[in-house]
């Protein structure tokens, strides 16, 4: 419970800001990345960066503040769809800064190695399997003891792009699912317990006996919460792993870099990796915005996918970009413009 309240705590943080000097740079959205931009952003500012904030508000949240421009910067699990892009008003990039995946984590004595099914895990989010001794369950978990105790599945409150991530696998994966339920950032459940946030989902999961629940991965691996190996499309029960998850990435990705990686077919993949983004608007002299805080913005995100933040992204329990998302995030920042000059100096110093 410790090590939970401190991987919480790190998440908060990423709502404060990190130094007193520079350039102030504001940013909200996703939960799933929070720790990660949380300690980027303020080893950013130890390196001689300016002020940077990230409320952790979910990624719903994150895209709504971008459009009312109230923050320089919002962080999706999702990318925005063509119609989204419309809504936006103007130009959106995504900036893919790790890859992530989302993680079936459950409290239960004793079961160090469950195994689960796209199956089985909508018949526990229909209702349909109430017991962890149901047939179901102990079919594809011959060797575990299994308790016949109450299954708790937890499920997001608040508009989120784990939760995106999370339906669009199921419905892929399971046609019940897809019809009764479906995919999107906020969907209805018909049982469980909500939290808000993977922070709030992981702090019920670590505080339930029998509750099981979808977070991110980081939280799961760094809070030691046990979690599901899922069956992936090769047949494979396949687990959280560094390995698996970046087994998932593509070999190429569009130029704009909104790719799902959902359902790999890779046989050692595990089947609900994502890759996490920053999104902003390209042209930046907007809202009465001004060159030096673009180029601020600019120093930041090369920041975040460069050698560095890379690195901090792995210690903090994320997957780097493979060579090609990075060289696809540094092509969208060298993108950005301010009165349609290039906001990217090569002579500029890039933290």
């Amino acid at each position: 419970m410790k090590n939970l309240l401190l991987f919480i705590a790190l998440a908060a943080a990423a709502s404060s800001s990190c130094t007193e000097r520079g350039v102030k740079l504001s940013g909200a959205g996703a939960t799933f990345p929070a720790p990660f931009y949380n300690v980027v952003c303020k080893e950013y500012a130890t390196a001689g960066g300016g002020d940077v904030s990230y409320g952790g508000t979910g990624s719903g949240g994150g895209i709504r503040s971008l459009m009312d421009k109230t923050v320089d910067f919002g962080g999706t699990d999702v990318f925005l769809s063509d119609a989204e892009m419309l809504e936006m008003g103007a130009e959106v990039i995504h900036v893919p800064t790790a890859m992530g995946a989302v993680a079936l984590a459950y409290n239960l004595d004793g079961v160090d190695s469950l195994r689960l099914t796209a199956q089985i895990v909508s018949a526990i989010y229909r209702g349909e399997i109430k017991t962890w001794n149901d047939p179901l369950l102990q079919a594809v978990n011959p060797d575990a003891e299994l308790p016949a105790l109450p299954v708790t599945p937890v499920y997001r409150s608040d508009g989120s792009g784990t939760t995106a991530v999370f339906s669009e696998y199921m419905s892929t994966a399971d046609s019940i699912w897809r019809i009764a339920i479906g995919s999107g950032k906020s969907l209805s459940f018909v049982a469980g317990v909500a939290a808000k946030g993977n922070p709030g989902v992981a702090g019920v999961i670590a505080g339930t006996k029998g509750a099981v629940g979808y977070i991110g991965s980081e939280y799961a691996m760094a809070l030691s919460l046990p979690s599901a190996l899922l069956r992936n499309a090769d047949g494979r029960f396949v687990g959280i792993a560094t390995r698996s998850i970046a087994a998932s990435a593509p070999e190429d990705m569009p130029d704009d870099t909104r790719i799902g990686i959902v359902g790999s077919e890779a046989s050692d993949a595990y089947p609900i990796a994502t890759f996490t983004w920053i999104i902003a608007y390209k042209e930046q002299s907007y809202n009465g915005r001004t060159q030096v805080e673009a180029r601020a913005l600019s120093d930041l995100l090369l920041y975040i996918v460069g050698d560095e933040g890379q690195a901090i992204a792995e210690k903090t329990y994320y997957v780097p970009l493979p060579p090609t998302a990075r060289a696809k995030a540094v092509a969208v920042i060298r993108s950005m413009t301010f009165d349609g000059e290039a906001v990217y100096n090569s002579q500029a110093r890039v933290l």
